[in-house]
């Protein structure tokens, strides 16, 4: 039995480490509030040189392991997502960049699955911010504005990973690809998912257009990996590829999903890679567009071992895929009423997860929780939830850039019979309002969407007690931690 001393050594201890985790929690405030005071990411500037200055200052951290790099306008976080998981059940320490985040700025930067710690996220911002400030002073003496937010947090992550070392980097682009900062690494493997209209004031009002853009980030005798494409999309990235010489695979003819049936929690998957068939495999997420990037993500991870050359073994792909989490995308947080959570945030992203929901989930009376940020096409995406949901509750997230809450309760009574449309300002309120309108129908199965934006899901998460975005053990029942 401890005694008194023990005791109260014990009790010291839990002091200081709450002492600690509470300094390191305000140095990330800190550091969050100085990227907030940047250019915002959405304003991407269409250069690369002040992040290659910085990065060469660092020492090129981005050249210290090969990169996994996707883009696409929907499906990129979950398949970087698989991706990662795949290669961690491999034994490879990774580094994996997404965004944007659902709650702490740290998400975006994980190593081996796990968010970056608070304490270690300020040390690698110390550790830049000299460099980032120099390179600032010289764009200063040319006119130019200073690294933005996303170029910031690009080179903070590129030197984590090679500070860690890491064995590969999954790094998904912030916006576009050929101007994206992400796109001073050379890929090892390009990924592609599915593109469509999104950013269109910032890459171009066509597929096209779009589609050149992101075709970017494909290196000299690199390899290209592609999701099923629009027909216009998929002459550009083709053509591009011939360019680099880059040896492609396509969904639908070098790899693909050869069968998939919903199961409970998830569904069951075929996928025929590029080097081998895997059978019975379970993914834990919902929809035929999370098996679509699952199959993208086997295939990447084949090309990235020996091109695609040899397949994987199908019980590490197993344990890998089983074992995947997508927070945000079609999250169930609450079961009765059912709460699903969303991010989707453009026309192509609602779509899917109303197919989704329909083959998963059995909801006779839905209720939406909706929320949008400015530059998206709310028009449609409203016009694509009108005919499955029985009421719409409509608010937005503490974002700047939400669609104030009366505008946006206006379009959808154009859109929606007016008694079907709720206008609530805050967030919390709403998920309530929402609740109560399903329950009215939980005897028939009723259920609430809250989708809209990143923004909303995020901080309807936070709202709703949900578990954190990354809670899984950082390996895998086929590997150890590399010592």
């Amino acid at each position: 039995m401890a005694g008194p001393r023990a005791s109260q050594a014990d009790d010291e201890a839990h002091e200081r480490r709450k002492a600690a985790r509470e300094a390191a929690a305000a140095r990330v405030r800190d550091v969050y509030a100085e990227l907030l005071s940047r250019a915002p990411e959405h304003a991407m500037q269409p250069r690369l040189e002040p992040v290659r200055a910085v990065c060469d200052l660092l020492g090129d951290p981005q050249g210290a392991y090969p990169v996994v790099h996707l883009t696409g306008t929907n499906g990129k976080t979950s398949t970087a997502r698989i991706i990662e998981r795949l290669l961690r059940e491999h034994n490879l320490r990774t580094g994996r960049l997404t965004s944007p985040h659902l709650h702490s700025v740290t998400e975006r930067i994980a190593l081996d699955g796990v968010p970056m710690a608070d304490a270690d996220f300020a040390d690698v911002f110390e550790e830049v911010a000299p460099l980032v400030a120099m390179v600032d002073g010289q764009l200063a003496g040319r006119d130019e504005p200073p690294l933005t937010y996303f170029e910031v947090l690009t080179v903070m992550a590129f030197a984590a990973f090679a500070d860690a070392p890491v064995d590969v980097a999954v790094v998904e682009v912030g916006l576009g690809g050929q101007w994206d900062a992400t796109n001073v690494a050379d890929a090892t493997v390009a990924v592609v998912t599915p593109i469509s209209l999104d950013h269109t004031t910032m890459l171009g009002d066509t597929v096209q257009a779009i589609a050149a853009e992101k075709s970017g980030i494909f290196t000299e005798g690199g390899f290209v990996v592609m999701a099923q494409q629009p027909v216009d999309a998929a002459e550009v990235l083709l053509r591009r590829a011939v360019e680099t010489g880059s040896t492609v695979a396509r969904e639908g003819l070098e790899f693909g999903v050869t069968s998939r049936s919903p199961a409970i929690g998830g569904q069951m998957l075929t996928v025929q890679g590029l080097a081998g068939e895997y059978r019975d495999l379970f993914l834990p997420l919902h929809g035929e567009h999370q098996a679509h990037n699952a199959a993208l993500a086997v295939a990447a991870v084949e090309a990235f071992f020996g091109s695609g050359a040899q397949a994987l073994d199908t019980s590490i792909v197993g344990e890998a895929l089983q074992d995947v989490t997508s927070p945000g995308r079609l999250e169930l947080v609450r079961p009765s009423p059912a709460v699903l959570i969303d991010a989707a945030h453009n026309p192509a992203g609602v779509q899917v997860v109303l197919d989704a929901l329909a083959e998963a989930f059995d909801l006779p009376y839905l209720v939406g929780v909706v929320g949008i940020l400015q530059d998206k096409d709310a028009e449609t995406m409203l016009s694509l939830l009108e005919p499955v949901l029985d009421e719409i509750v409509v608010t937005r997230s503490s974002s700047v850039r939400s669609v104030a809450v009366h505008d946006l309760a206006q379009l959808a009574r154009d859109i929606f019979d007016e008694d079907r449309v709720h206008e609530v300002e805050r967030l919390d309120d709403a998920l309530v309002l929402g609740v109560n309108l399903a329950e009215v129908g939980t005897e028939r199965g009723g259920g609430v969407l809250v989708t809209g934006s990143v923004t909303v899901a995020g901080e309807a998460r936070l709202l709703l007690g949900a578990p954190g975005v990354d809670v899984s053990p950082r390996w895998g029942r086929h590997t150890e931690a590399p010592a």
